[in-house]
């Protein structure tokens, strides 16, 4: 593999749903260690167009070029946030929804035949300027099958213990156009990603003409496999760096 070391590139690393950056600590520990430039941003989770203008500031704050790594819904706000950003000079799809223009991702979703996420589901009320809106959680019972079927016990219920919620919009707001369409593009794909689904992510990833690789695993693949998703991360950084 190339060398990696001190490369100009910042990763950008995007957590998806009911998840924080601690997500990524596998990850950035190898990253860190080739001497790559490497941030985990805080998802707010509040819906498409709000996270992806969130993370489109993001990037615009940062000197230089960012390869854009998204896991999950991380994966609609990188697609979404980097169309026209002329320092993002390629993508990094991580189990992740790739959404073309329209597309929601209860609409993608619902097409699954490996996804068990809909079931899993909690409904909640939280406040609003004009008064309340809804957020999903994870059942704990569930967060394993969809989520984590190759961690530990342990890492399986610090899962669903530190969760975070996702608003209802994250599913329902149609994507914009996608920036896959104009920058180079990987894939990890999970042969047994039962959240987003393995089939929706394989789809997703053949669509966008990503460079995929498939690798045994659940939906967090990042935390089962960092070695993994820091190899692929790294080869892309080679190409564009």
């Amino acid at each position: 593999m190339s060398d990696t070391t001190n490369s100009p590139v910042t990763v950008v690393l995007v957590h998806g749903a009911f998840a924080d950056g601690s997500s990524w600590n596998g990850v950035i520990e190898r990253l860190q260690q080739k001497g790559v430039a490497v941030t985990a941003v805080a998802n707010p989770l509040r819906g498409v167009s709000h996270d992806s203008a969130y993370l489109a500031s993001v990037f615009d704050q940062i000197p230089g070029p960012v390869l854009a790594v998204g896991h999950s819904y991380g994966g609609a706000l990188i697609s979404n946030a980097a169309t026209g950003k002329a320092n993002v000079v390629g993508l990094v799809y991580v189990a992740a929804f790739a959404p073309d223009e329209g597309e929601t991702l209860a609409e993608v979703t619902a097409t699954s035949k490996d996804s068990v996420l809909g079931a899993a589901l909690v409904p909640h009320k939280y406040p609003t300027d004009g008064g309340s809106a809804t957020e999903f959680t994870l059942a704990t019972a569930n967060a394993r099958e969809a989520f984590a079927a190759d961690v530990s016990d342990a890492q399986a219920a610090l899962i669903g213990a530190i969760q975070r919620p996702v608003s209802e919009l994250a599913f329902g707001e149609p994507s914009g156009v996608p920036a896959w369409k104009a920058l180079p593009t990987w894939a990890i794909v999970p042969t047994g990603d039962r959240a987003a689904g393995t089939d929706v992510v394989r789809a997703h990833a053949e669509r966008a003409g990503a460079e995929i690789t498939e690798v045994d695993g659940s939906h967090v693949i990042m935390i089962s496999r960092p070695d993994v998703v820091a190899e692929v991360i790294e080869s892309a950084l080679a190409k564009v760096g």
